[in-house]
């Protein structure tokens, strides 16, 4: 498949986080259908990264390594896109071994609370539900499904791993300003994920370039038309103004940038 313009995709995931695909299929999936630069972001991990370099490198496409980490905004789970960065930097490397111990403990916590609640279900069953993947709540009340604790993966959340149930257990989480730094430091560009789902205002941009964020996800399936285009408004505004002049670009500028830098001379 070749499209009249080039594809550029920017925010993807693989089996190293919560994706459908391995690295090198998701490569490929890309290359069928014209890409000709592609980031994979996966959550909170650089773990598929190396994969996808060598399976990009193969197939003649531009490999943008990424990440998309969790973090906390006045009480708000924002996701934080990070484009360009090294692979292998130590502290993104030290960053995920810490959240990893973390969510190992928590998951312990989980299954002790879950125990002094009646549900009897193991940390090995738990482990064989995430697939090897980073492992959730998801993965538990999966556990407790097959367990016959409960009947779906809703009924879980309702009872006993949602907010406020006694089984919940907090997951470790950094700041937006935290977020940005740390990707900054790896020498990426620090970019919003989809704002819309995560009750981000465009108003609220101009702050987020104060905290060190570089860009924001504009264009996403969630945003309609008209709330990207006043995402991409706020983003142009944000530019002019002088406090936060290196502030912001959007996904779309960086892929213009790329189709430039693929295709000189157009």
């Amino acid at each position: 498949m070749h499209p009249d313009h080039p594809i550029i995709d920017l925010h993807t995931h693989s089996t190293a986080s919560d994706g459908q695909y391995a690295p090198s299929e998701v490569a490929a999936r890309a290359a069928r259908v014209g890409t000709v630069a592609w980031a994979l972001t996966d959550h909170d991990t650089v773990a598929g990264l190396v994969a996808a370099a060598s399976a990009a490198r193969d197939l003649g496409i531009r490999f943008v390594p990424g990440i998309e980490l969790s973090a906390l905004l006045d009480e708000r789970e924002v996701h934080v896109l990070g484009h360009f960065i090294d692979p292998v930097h130590p502290e993104l490397r030290a960053f995920e071994d810490k959240l990893a111990d973390h969510r190992r403990g928590r998951v312990r916590r989980i299954v002790d609370l879950l125990a002094q609640n009646g549900v009897s279900v193991t940390e090995a069953a738990i482990v064989a539900c995430s697939g090897g993947k980073t492992i959730g709540r998801p993965h538990v009340a999966r556990a407790m499904v097959e367990a016959g604790a409960v009947s779906t993966v809703k009924e879980a959340f309702d009872r006993y791993l949602g907010d406020g149930r006694p089984a919940y257990v907090g997951r470790f989480r950094l700041t937006a300003e935290d977020a940005a730094a740390m990707i900054r430091r790896a020498g990426g560009v620090a970019t919003l994920a989809h704002p819309g789902p995560s009750k981000i205002h465009p108003r609220e941009l101009t702050r987020l370039g104060a905290l060190g964020f570089d860009g924001v996800e504009a264009d996403h399936p969630d945003h309609p038309r008209e709330q990207a285009e006043k995402f991409r408004e706020a983003a142009a505004a944000g530019t002019r103004r002088r406090y936060t002049k290196r502030f912001l670009h959007t996904l779309e500028d960086i892929a213009g940038n790329l189709r430039s830098a693929l295709r000189p001379g157009e």
